[in-house]
């Protein structure tokens, strides 16, 4: 998977090559996703109350479209979901026209503006835990509404994203897109609870980003097959590539923080480690400096000299590359699942296709 200090992946045979009008993830996805954000500005999310009702669409409304992110999650439900109409469901090989078929991918595409919307109360609350200045190149939305705001709005997005969900009427549904949230709160106070000690292993720090991140994208690409009344195998299949997709994208966030700079990230490089947060480069770094690197972990870089004594560890290590290569192998078996359970089509092949985009992506 991995050569020369950049992450490469293998298409797998039966896999067209990249063409945009044809197999692009993005391209492919735009009738489906390009007005999520100004639905769910314009039609989910709706109170009273100005200024909470200003903060809520803080990320929905912005005119130059940096505040609506990548939308990758969006991306991935509503490409497996089209994916799936290739593979075997109770309702047979329907094409999208028919009544039944346009009413599941319409509850699809509520289920993937109900993803946003709980990705997005997530970012209010962890810019205020972790007192954020930027976001998505734009002041955090504490520092634009303050932080009693930015929590309620965070709040408020996720019992409007509750009320969405129980419209679906799908009991299992509800269940899996429930569990979300949940993990979002276990990830959070895992994270608390590492910058107070200030050290934490390989396994621990998956385990958090899987809270965190790969939750949200497993159960809901999850959520879009039981939405479909998939068969168990294809449940399994989204659940898998969902949740690879999420510790791929979290892996190659890490690395980008010692890559990037706040002009292509949205967010000042080098965030993690001047929080004191110990990422998978320096645990990478740890295993090899043992002795020098776990006492500045687990005083959380505070000293002077701490940072740049990480940043030689993590050099020497190789430890950015290292963790590029682990998102790869990641990315890898996401491609694996889809490719094992869906059926040849170009939304299939976007799939595989948005696997490398993730792990090779500089933003």
């Amino acid at each position: 998977y991995y050569t020369g200090g950049k992450t490469s992946l293998t298409i797998p045979e039966g896999v067209a090559p990249l063409v945009p009008d044809v197999n692009d993830p993005f391209v492919l996805s735009r009738p489906d996703v390009h007005d999520i954000s100004a639905t769910i500005g314009k039609d989910l999310v709706g109170t009273d109350h100005p200024v909470l009702n200003s903060a809520a669409r803080y990320f929905f409304n912005s005119e130059d479209g940096k505040g609506k992110g990548k939308q990758v999650r969006p991306v991935m439900v509503m490409l497996l979901s089209r994916a799936m109409m290739g593979s075997n469901s109770e309702l047979g090989e329907l094409d999208s026209n028919h009544p039944y078929t346009a009413h599941i991918l319409k509850s699809q595409r509520r289920l993937a503006e109900i993803t946003e919307m709980i990705h997005t109360a997530s970012l209010f609350h962890d810019d205020v835990i972790d007192e954020a200045d930027t976001r998505r190149g734009q002041p955090a939305a504490h520092r634009a509404f303050g932080n009693k705001m930015a929590i309620l709005a965070g709040d408020y997005l996720l019992a409007r994203a509750s009320i969405c969900l129980a419209r679906l009427r799908n009991v299992d549904v509800v269940e899996c897109m429930s569990t979300v949230i949940e993990h979002l709160v276990r990830g959070e106070v895992l994270q608390i609870k590492d910058s107070r000690t200030g050290v934490v292993d390989m396994e621990g720090y998956l385990r958090k980003n899987f809270y965190k991140t790969a939750s949200l994208m497993a159960n809901s690409c999850k959520s879009a097959a039981l939405l479909r009344r998939s068969p168990p195998d294809i449940i399994e299949a989204a659940y898998l590539y969902g949740k690879h997709i999420g510790v791929a994208f979290q892996l190659i966030d890490d690395a980008l923080d010692f890559e990037g700079n706040e002009a292509s990230l949205g967010k000042p490089a080098l965030a993690d480690l001047n929080a004191g947060l110990s990422t998978a480069p320096v645990l990478f770094a740890a295993e090899i400096h043992e002795e020098e690197l776990i006492p500045a972990m687990a005083r959380k870089f505070k000293k002077t000299g701490d940072i740049e004594l990480a940043l030689r560890c993590i050099h020497e290590a190789d430890g950015v590359n290292r963790t590029k290569e682990l998102a790869a192998v990641h990315a890898g078996i996401a491609m694996g699942a889809v490719m094992e359970a869906f059926e040849p089509s170009p939304y299939r092949d976007s799939l595989v296709h948005l696997a490398c985009r993730v792990v090779d992506r500089s933003r």
